[in-house]
Order: structure tokens, then sequence, then C-alpha cells
């Protein structure tokens, strides 16, 4: 059955994609001075009445700006709702490596919203600094992003396993009912319209891994659709390691009429020196592409949504509402579509660099002698 052998040749590759994601999770921070704000000579002045004791409110301004960029950063603790002091958040392991001290694991709740410090440790920016500006410090956290990077693997994992196991008990015979109903036209899509379309005899071979990559992208697309989800896949380390894993896919399994297209491109010698150079350039290029098109579909929509939002905050009227929401309303409806759009986009494409590393070198020429003729 095409759905269980995928789930049991490939169980691990989404630990992988884990794995390798928790690696470039890693920041390197230099530590620098807070600056400290004494209370004490406040309250001084204040018993000495040099100082007035009532408290004057002051408007607050709302930042829109530094709230979207907020909201699609990575973040140390999982912010449910609220903002400032009165902010409700769950608190996440800090873990990270010190020069001077070693290794460091606690909660994230000793920042208290990262406005207090710890054993010499204090947040800035969701960036870990210390007292001591000689200190190199390793980030290796359980953030926000790994948190929901281990929740869609878990649905992953608890949905095709189940529907596998469905599978195994009823045969491919039988309709599918539940959400095998659902599933199975996007695995069948993927596999002749994504893989056996753009890779050609040796689809199969590939299929497991297109699989992984579609339903990986959709589901964290949907979840970061969520209010309180987090922006995974608008995440540039994110989508740089998912098309760092198409970069060594294809050139690994690249035919030597591949290389011998890059190496010895089809023109005159005297191009070489200038043709060479591009395609080699273009190995990269290409999923440079991949990574900043997810990177920046997923990020977009999550800011003009928050910025629609702010207009009622920025003009200071209800009257806005009606259309801030409105246009909030169909941007978000917009993004569901391309929640499914960027995961069919970047698995489309790495099916087709894929297809064109692969290609046999006889398919080769006889679409260079098609072209030529036309």
């Amino acid at each position: 059955m095409f759905v269980n052998k995928y789930i049991s040749q490939n169980n691990k590759i989404l630990s992988i994609l884990l794995f390798i994601t928790l690696l470039f999770s890693a920041n390197l921070s230099k530590a620098s001075d807070p600056d400290e704000h004494s209370a004490i000579v406040q309250d001084s002045l204040k018993s000495h009445g040099l100082m007035p004791t009532h408290e004057v409110i002051h408007e607050e301004e709302i930042e829109i700006g530094a709230l979207a960029i907020e909201h699609i950063l990575d973040s140390h603790s999982w912010h449910l709702w609220g903002h400032g002091e009165d902010a409700v958040s769950i608190p996440l392991p800090v873990i990270f490596y010190s020069s001077k001290t070693g290794l460091n694991m606690f909660s994230s709740s000793k920042f208290g919203h990262g406005h207090e410090s710890f054993n010499g440790y204090s947040l800035h920016d969701e960036k870990i600094i210390s007292e001591d500006t000689s200190e190199s410090i390793y980030d290796l956290s359980i953030t926000k992003n790994v948190v929901q990077m281990m929740i869609s693997m878990i649905i992953l994992f608890a949905l095709f396993i189940s529907i596998a196991k469905t599978y195994s008990k009823t045969g491919i015979t039988t309709a599918p009912k539940g959400k095998q109903s659902f599933f199975e036209p996007l695995i069948i899509f993927v596999r002749d319209d994504i893989a056996k379309s753009n890779i050609g005899n040796n689809y199969m071979k590939f299929v497991p891994f297109l699989l992984t990559i579609f339903f990986f992208i959709l589901i964290n697309n949907v979840l970061g659709m969520l209010p309180i989800g987090a922006n995974l896949t608008g995440n540039i380390a994110f989508t740089f390691v998912l098309s760092f894993i198409t970069l060594i896919v294809t050139n690994i399994n690249g035919k030597s009429s591949y290389w011998h297209h890059i190496l010895l491109p089809p023109a005159p010698k005297w191009l070489y020196p200038i043709l060479i150079p591009i395609e080699i350039v273009g190995i990269f290029t290409k999923p440079f592409a991949l990574m900043i098109r997810l990177f920046a579909n997923m990020s977009a929509g999550h800011i003009i949504i928050i910025s629609l939002i702010g207009l009622i905050f920025i003009f200071k009227t209800i009257a806005v509402s009606p259309i801030s929401v409105a246009f909030a309303l169909f941007i978000n409806v917009l993004e569901c579509l391309v929640a499914f759009l960027q995961a069919y986009v970047f698995t489309m494409l790495t099916a087709l660099f894929i297809g064109t590393a692969v290609e046999e070198h006889h398919a080769h020429d006889e679409h260079d002698t098609a072209k030529a003729k036309h």
C-alpha cells in the first residue's frame, strides 16, 4: 500500500529535519552592559517632597510596526495574550553554553518577560546577554518555533500512521472514509502531478521526500495562521534548512549528464569562463530562491493582517474598524489559499530541480534536439 510504504520507509526524515533545524536555531550573541535604573533614589526624593508622589498617566503609543515584527519573530516563551507586564505566556526551556559558566539550563520565566536578569544573564531582543562583555554565548534554547515544529511532527506522525493502519486493515480497494478521504487526494496529487510529471521514470524514489516536505510545510503554514501559533515557515533559518536539504538531495542524485552540462556546457569553449561560473552559481541560487519565496510570502501575510488591525489604533477611532476588520478578514481568508499554494510551489520546484538533475542523458539530448528543431 502506497501510504503505508511512505510511513514505514521514511519515519526518520522528519527527525532529521528537526535535528538540523535545532542546530541552526543556535545564536551566537555578544554580551552588552544593560542600563540600570535605581528606584531607591526616586523613593527618597518622594519622601522628602522633592518629587511628586502621584503618578502621571501618559497615553501609551502602540507601535504597530514593532508589534508586527515581534509577532513573526521567534521567542523564548510562547505568548498567548496581553501586552507588557499583563502578558500571559508559556515559559520555555532556556539552554545555552557560555564560555565562562559552561552549560546553563533554566525556565524562561526567570527573565520575567524580558524585564529581569537571572544569574547575570538577561534577554535583549530575544538574545541572551551577559553582564560580562567578554563572555560568548551559544543559544541552544527550545524556542517557540522549535516547539511548534515538534507539534507539527507529532501531528504528521499521528495522522499518517493512523491512515496507514487503516489501509492495512481495509485494503486499498475500499473507499476511503474520514481523514483518508481528505488526505488521499493530496497524496495522489503529489505523487502523480508533482513527482511523476517533473522527475520522470525514477520518480517513486523521491515521492516520500516530496510528501514529507509538502505536508510538513502545509501543516506549519496552517498552524501559523492561528492567533497563538508560531510563524515557523516565516522564519529564515527554517526555510534555509529546508532549501539546504533540497540542495543536498538534488546534487547527490545528479547524473553525469547534469554535471557535464554544468562543467562543460553546450556552448563554444571561449564562453566557458563566463558560462561555467554562472552554472555553478545557479546550483545555489535555485534553493536560495526557494528559501526567500517561502519566508517572504508567509511573513508578509502576518504583517499585513496586524497592520490592518493596527489602523484602528493609529487613527484612534472606531469608525475605521469596519474597513480595517473587513480587509484583515479578506487577507486572512487569502492566507488559507497561500498556505496550500506555498507548500505546493516549494514541493513542485524541488521536484523540478531533482528532475533536472536525474534526467537521463538520452532524454536530455532529445529535449535539446526538439528545442533546436522548434
